[in-house]
């Protein structure tokens, strides 16, 4: 989306040499903080809850504008126009008033009210080229998109095979208004998407951008009773699961841009920890350093350390500007 962030920059923010020459398109200055009636930071949590795809999805689909994303060998996958979104907003339903507030600061983040999820933010392309260098195919995992946004790396899986797809975001309205809606545009997709696997398109913001209708041809309805899509914050999110017997336990979890705020390490490797299979393995995708949120890959890399259950290893590491970076995390062999 053509959204700016309006944020206040604290001036004390940590800017040594291990930043780098950061461009202002590859930084978060620092976030949109709630206060209460007394002036205080105000703490909002979240409950987790389940939503449902409608009965009938072709609907969502009537006009859609959407766009088209093929990295190599992967398979394309489809996401609604950030910038038709974002002209639609106030037709939507948004019982969090997430569209309108964004609308209205001109801002991509309000920590604690929406946390970006209607943005694909550039760290999940460098996640996707990663997948397709590694050559993961997910066929009969069980997968977890945590902090899914749009559900690109979950549609992957789910269209790679995976068994079962579960998507999770802060926003129900993410949920209900994008991810849903992506996920049902890409289970009644185009036949000729699958005759040229290996063109890339829309890439990159800086590429021309291809849009169309949805004219579905190729019915994969079949794949959408393998998802299930989820809501609300992290610490509510995982008791919200932990009520289903047995436990759910997923081989890969897939998590992009999710480590910017240092608040939110504890719950989020409580859920690495609690809801990864033994074996599975959890991808991230990250900035070096998000300004003014005080996150970043070294300092989520010491917490993990600290918590010692699990090893940290790069599967790349970008050279240019604010870099950014791809890791997987495992479990410590002596905790299996």
């Amino acid at each position: 989306m053509s959204f700016c962030f309006n944020f206040d920059v604290d001036e004390k923010t940590n800017t040594d040499n291990a930043l780098g020459d950061a461009s202002l398109n590859d930084k978060i200055d620092s976030v949109v903080k709630p206060v209460n009636e007394s002036g205080n930071p105000e703490v909002r949590i979240k409950e987790a809850k389940e939503h449902f795809p409608p009965s009938d999805p072709q609907h969502l689909l009537d006009d859609a504008i959407y766009e088209t994303l093929a990295i190599g060998t992967l398979p394309p996958l489809h996401f609604l126009n950030e910038t038709v979104f974002e002209k639609t907003i106030y037709e939507r339903e948004d019982t969090e008033n997430v569209l309108s507030n964004t609308a209205n600061q001109r801002s991509d983040l309000i920590s604690g009210v929406y946390e970006g999820g209607l943005k694909v933010w550039e760290c999940t392309y460098d996640l996707l080229d990663v997948i397709e260098r590694e050559g993961e195919t997910f066929g009969g995992k069980d997968v977890l998109d945590l902090g899914c946004g749009a559900g690109l790396l979950g549609i992957l899986s789910l269209k790679r095979g995976a068994a079962k797809v579960h998507f999770q975001d802060y926003n129900s309205t993410v949920i209900e208004q994008l991810t849903v809606s992506n996920v049902i545009i890409n289970c009644q997709e185009e036949d000729s998407d699958d005759e040229n696997p290996g063109k890339r398109k829309c890439l990159r913001k800086t590429d021309k951008e291809e849009e169309c209708k949805i004219k579905p041809k190729h019915d994969r309805r079949h794949l959408l009773p393998r998802c299930r899509f989820f809501s609300g914050d992290w610490r509510t999110f995982l008791p919200f699961l932990s009520s289903e017997e047995p436990l759910l336990k997923y081989d890969i979890i897939m998590t992009s841009e999710t480590i910017y705020n240092t608040d939110y390490y504890l719950a989020l490797h409580n859920a690495f920890h609690k809801l990864l299979a033994p074996h599975g393995r959890v991808y991230l995708a990250t900035k070096s350093h998000y300004f003014g949120v005080g996150g970043g890959l070294h300092l989520f890399e010491t917490f993990v350390a600290e918590q010692g259950v699990f090893t940290v290893n790069h599967l790349w590491d970008g050279e240019n500007g604010l870099q950014r970076h791809v890791v997987v995390l495992r479990f410590k062999k002596e905790l299996l």
